[in-house]
């Protein structure tokens, strides 16, 4: 939380403010739309935030508005009468709980740090926050004892090449004819399939980068889950998940998908699970990655893109709503070979029309700074909807483009507002039963490095004595993890046992089910039959097999334990929460993603995995499916016992839309 302005923002990034008002537009900023901070004016007469415009010209060397030639040193500070406007704009207290005033905007931060009742509390939680009890980054543990519990805490929380998916299967493309399955179908070396693009793809085009990352404290988490390595079917590391206003959230570059290659120059695309992760944990100030990073699929020739890009301007339009219900007379699309949404067309008599400065086929970058640049017209249609009066759209022109390639799929947004319908195309969806009932048998000690063993403890107490355990997970967790022990702290019966270790999964206990309770059910449960005088606990330990594994316990100080991706692998088929992804898509368009595994002779049978997901797609839009999930069903048919050469028809089959049932691990925290 920034100090200054009260509000969470990058480091590098401009304070944010609640403005009391509507500020005038010629104090706006026309790179970022917000209110000037540091103005800085330029010889051709423009005004802009001295970060924006600093950020802006480390790309170009024109002015955002007229693009006439500039250089950053030739600008200078606004005048003293703008400055001081600027400072006298009225603002509210971001802590509008605990604080309702208003005061002009340089008043803001002295506000905060004297007077501020709400940053005060918040400043006080922070310290006592601030203590060694192991905590996860999304399943607070909680102490169990026998005593009334505290409320647990939730935290908020270079060169261009085809990718390397000779070892995944691309799931491919419809076509225009219902049913027609793509020829162009090889088998690899390894005995996993790979389905090529159709004429209208040329290829999966990706790039490997190189990355710093620097940290202000050596011993600080990056903050992503990887999944992944050649102990999987998987192969390289992949990126997972990035945590929110974590060190690689702040640095920007790394998102989900992306294959980490080498760590500070030491190559990890051939080694296991957990030696990647104990490269990647390994402290210090810098850090180097190498990684390979999905663009996408190509489908304009090199000599189109460069024509386009130079005819390409980013423009800033500004409309003013009466109130929240009024339209904007705007028809938006998507585009089946490109990604983002589109205008279609401006309504006659239209707020946009009369406006005036949007054009049909712009395509729209960000609505009110949120990023649409991979969005849905659903999505733009709700940043709109909810705006109660100026609505800033940034896009991109191309002049001479025409329509003709857009494809009405039934996801326009008009006046505002959005649908959105698909079919099914003539392929059957089974009916499924409850998600919390979905078990799909499979060998439990596929991962050979692991095995799971059931254990029941029993042991006398008094019943004062507390259990002396931290749980994380339940079925209420986004992944819908069974409960397990995060800590046994050196207090309680159980440490003293020794018995119950970090990480068993927790099946009963005194005979009550925990495998299907939420967290907090299950904290009740553990803490109400703590105060009897015995205690029988079932538990399920999950034992590396594999002695030379690097310790990770060593090296997890000062980070929040949680298990290991590698780890959940190995759970028993009863155990695991499936749940139902459905995915739409036009008649041209690609899933979107691609998988590994499935029965081989050699391997035997193997998890389906998935293992990209490629920018722009529906998979990718959708949001819920991730890269390391398993894939236990398609349509209800469960996929155990298929090889690749029999899942993928299955999935090019679904023309319009499919559903996958998919079992989510978290991935290993770096």
């Amino acid at each position: 939380l920034c100090c200054e302005c009260g509000q969470f923002h990058l480091l590098l990034d401009n304070h944010l403010y609640n403005f009391q008002d509507e500020v005038d537009d010629e104090l706006i900023c026309h790179i970022c739309l917000q209110p000037l901070l540091q103005p800085m004016d330029t010889p051709c007469g423009h005004t802009y935030c001295f970060k924006c415009l600093e950020n802006f010209m480390q790309e170009y060397n024109f002015c955002p508005m007229d693009r006439k030639k500039l250089c950053f040193q030739q600008c200078h500070k606004s005048s003293l009468l703008v400055r001081n406007l600027l400072d006298k704009l009225i603002v509210f207290c971001p802590f509008k709980a605990e604080c309702q005033q208003t005061m002009q905007r340089c008043e803001l931060e002295a506000h905060l740090q004297n007077r501020c009742p709400g940053f005060k509390k918040y400043k006080s939680e922070l310290q006592r926050k601030k203590n060694p009890i192991s905590k996860g980054k999304e399943d607070p543990p909680n102490k169990v004892e026998t005593n009334t519990p505290k409320d647990p805490e939730v935290p908020s929380g270079g060169s261009s090449l085809v990718a390397e998916s000779s070892a995944a299967a691309v799931v491919s493309l419809g076509t225009a004819e219902p049913g027609l399955v793509n020829p162009a179908f090889e088998e690899t070396e390894e005995g996993e399939s790979l389905i090529e693009k159709c004429n209208y793809r040329t290829s999966l085009v990706a790039e490997t980068t190189t990355i710093e990352i620097h940290r202000e404290d050596p011993e600080e988490e990056l903050g992503m889950r990887i999944v992944g390595g050649k102990d999987t079917p998987l192969g390289n590391i992949v990126v997972q998940e990035v945590l929110r206003d974590s060190v690689i959230a702040a640095d920007g570059r790394i998102a989900p998908g992306d294959h980490i290659l080498e760590v500070n120059g030491v190559n990890i695309s051939s080694v296991t699970h957990c030696q990647a992760v104990s490269f990647l944990r390994h402290p210090g100030p810098v850090l180097h990655l190498m990684v390979l990073q999905e663009k996408g699929f190509s489908n304009k020739t090199a000599q189109q893109d460069s024509t386009s890009a130079t005819n390409r301007e980013v423009i800033h339009v500004t409309l003013i709503k009466r109130d929240r219900s009024e339209p904007l007379g705007i028809k938006l699309i998507r585009k089946t070979d490109e990604a983002g949404i589109f205008i279609l067309d401006l309504l006659e008599g239209g707020l946009a029309a009369k406006n005036g400065k949007l054009s049909r086929n712009d395509r729209v970058l960000s609505i009110n700074g949120q990023d649409l640049r991979q969005g849905t017209p659903e999505a733009a249609a709700q940043i709109i909807q909810t705006t109660e009066s100026r609505v800033n759209f940034v896009v991109l022109r191309q002049p001479g483009v025409q329509l003709a390639d857009l494809v009405e799929d039934g996801s326009t947004s008009n006046n505002s507002s959005s649908s959105s319908s698909s079919s099914n195309g003539g392929s059957p969806v089974h009916h499924r039963r409850r998600l919390d009932q979905n078990h799909y048998r499979r060998k439990s000690n596929y991962q050979k490095g692991y095995a799971s063993h059931e254990k029941t403890v029993a042991i006398k107490k008094e019943p004062k004595e507390s259990l002396g355990i931290t749980i994380g997970g339940g079925r209420d967790n986004k992944n819908k993890l069974p409960i397990y022990v995060t800590s046994v702290q050196p207090i309680g019966c159980l440490f003293r046992d020794g018995r119950i270790k970090r990480g068993d999964v927790l099946l009963s206990i005194n005979g009550i089910d925990l495998t299907h309770l939420n967290y907090y059910e299950a904290v009740s449960a553990l803490k109400s039959n703590a105060a009897s005088h015995s205690v029988v606990l079932k538990a399920l330990e999950i034992i590396s097999l594999n002695s030379t594994e690097p310790s990770l316990d060593i090296k997890e100080q000062g980070f929040s334990w949680s298990p290991l991706w590698i780890t959940w692998l190995g759970l028993p088929s009863h155990l695991h929460c499936c749940q139902d992804i459905v995915l739409s898509k036009g008649n041209l368009e690609s899933w979107g993603f691609s998988i590994v595994g499935g029965y081989e002779e050699s391997k035997g049978n193997q998890p389906f995995f998935i293992k990209t997901i490629v920018p722009g797609t529906p998979a990718f839009r959708d949001r819920k499916l991730k890269c390391g999930d398993e894939i236990v069903a398609v349509n209800g048919v469960p996929a155990i016992g298929m090889s690749n050469s029999e899942l993928i028809p299955m999935l090019k089959e679904q023309r319009n839309k499919v559903t996958l049932t998919v079992v989510s691990w978290p991935g290993s925290l770096v």
